[in-house]
């Protein structure tokens, strides 16, 4: 699945691309990138053609085929379930991006019975892709639409990263949700309730100009996948860079859900002007610096790293065995028998104690106390949200 990365924006940063068509000889042609709205109107009339042409049938673990229409009596088109009160039922989402308004549809066949993963979460999922092409007239036949498959995972074993995979995924996968989750005596899982469903995703949420890495894929082409979300992982998306070509994580201990200050769900970093050319105020940037918090080293803008700020105080009795607060209260590890995880507090806000000179005013050398409100408070602003604390700068 390492086909599903942003290969496209990197092309994206120029104006033109190169054609391997030959001119004159040896000259190469080079040829304008194509208009996304010009380009999203065609990828629209296709897919809702294919909608209006093709039916489902759903069998086996809700496995889900197309086909197209030859009995309209008896074989409604996916179409007819837009909005549908029950499921199956197609839904439309639209998507700001490349300074255009993208449409785009998603049959949710069940929405799944457990949670939602955020649109930069590690997802488990098995998947079939196929790319939908026009064909045009000829002697012997009319213009139709074809699919052709490019890709499949049938057994999962790895979550794939919904940050560094293509936009028609990372925006519709939180719209499913998860099963229920069993494991067998051999080790292995067995889901059930899982999300199903079937992407219909326009080329500029897709690979737009650059096609698939390895060619399966060609340009412009809009993509249709059928997928199951059996579970999903929570991940922490902070770097300090690359090299030789690696990213060098560094996470700042924050996962990425709980850095989604407006709980909607996403997360999007406005600095990618191709993507986001009119980019709005981001409402997940806590210091307003233009880097969204789940990328931000230094959420609060002090000059402090979160990691830092959320390190438990030397000598401070504290539960569980992390030198760091978590976010939330934790339970314990059942994989680990010998060790007691369990946080029975979250990350603390300013601490409303007691001075620890109750004659000095309040500084950096004369501090209050943690109390437990201060671990407990609901809507409390956290230490590392807070650019007066924590007192052991200096």
């Amino acid at each position: 699945m390492n086909k599903f990365k942003y290969y496209f924006v990197l092309l994206l940063a120029g104006i033109t691309i190169v054609s391997c068509n030959k001119k004159d000889d040896d000259d190469a042609e080079v040829v304008p990138l194509r208009d996304y709205q010009e380009q999203f109107n065609t990828d629209n009339a296709d897919i809702e053609e294919y909608l209006n042409t093709n039916f489902i049938t759903i069998t086996g673990d809700m496995d889900v085929t197309m086909a197209k229409i030859t009995e309209p009596s008896t074989q409604a088109p996916i179409m007819s379930y837009l909005n549908s009160a029950t499921f199956p039922k197609l839904l439309v989402r639209t998507i700001d991006l490349h300074g255009i308004l993208y449409k785009m549809y998603y049959l949710v066949v069940r929405e799944g019975l457990g949670t939602s993963p955020m649109n930069t979460d590690g997802v488990l999922t098995s998947y079939y892709g196929q790319y939908l092409k026009r064909v045009d007239k000829t002697d012997t036949e009319p213009a139709h639409l074809t699919t052709t498959y490019f890709d499949q995972s049938v057994n999962p074993k790895m979550p794939i990263d919904l940050y560094n995979t293509i936009p028609g995924w990372s925006e519709i996968f939180p719209q499913f949700k998860t099963g229920t989750t069993t494991y067998n005596d051999d080790g292995t899982a067995s889901y059930k309730d899982f999300g199903v469903g079937i992407l219909f995703i326009p080329s500029g949420l897709g690979y737009y100009s650059a096609g698939s890495s390895s060619g399966s894929i060609p340009a412009y082409s809009p993509l249709i996948f059928n997928i199951k979300l059996y579970d999903y992982k929570r991940l922490d998306h902070e770097n300090n860079g690359v090299s030789n070509g690696v990213v060098i994580e560094n996470p700042d201990g924050i996962f990425d859900y709980q850095e989604d200050i407006n709980g909607d769900g996403y997360v999007r970093d406005f600095r990618n002007t191709t993507l986001y050319p009119n980019a709005p105020a981001n409402p997940d940037d806590s210091d307003g610096d233009g880097i969204p918090d789940f990328l931000d080293h230094d959420d609060d803008g002090d000059g402090f790293l979160t990691r830092f700020e959320i390190t438990k105080p030397t000598g401070a009795t504290y539960s569980g065995i992390s030198k760091y607060y978590p976010f939330d209260p934790i339970g314990d590890n059942p994989a680990t028998p010998n060790l007691d995880e369990t946080e029975i507090w979250g990350v603390p806000r300013r601490p409303t104690g007691e001075l620890k000179n109750k004659d000095a005013a309040e500084s950096i050398d004369n501090p209050r106390s943690f109390v437990p409100e201060d671990y407990t408070a609901p809507g409390r602003k956290r230490i590392y949200l807070d650019n007066t604390y924590p007192y052991q700068k200096k």
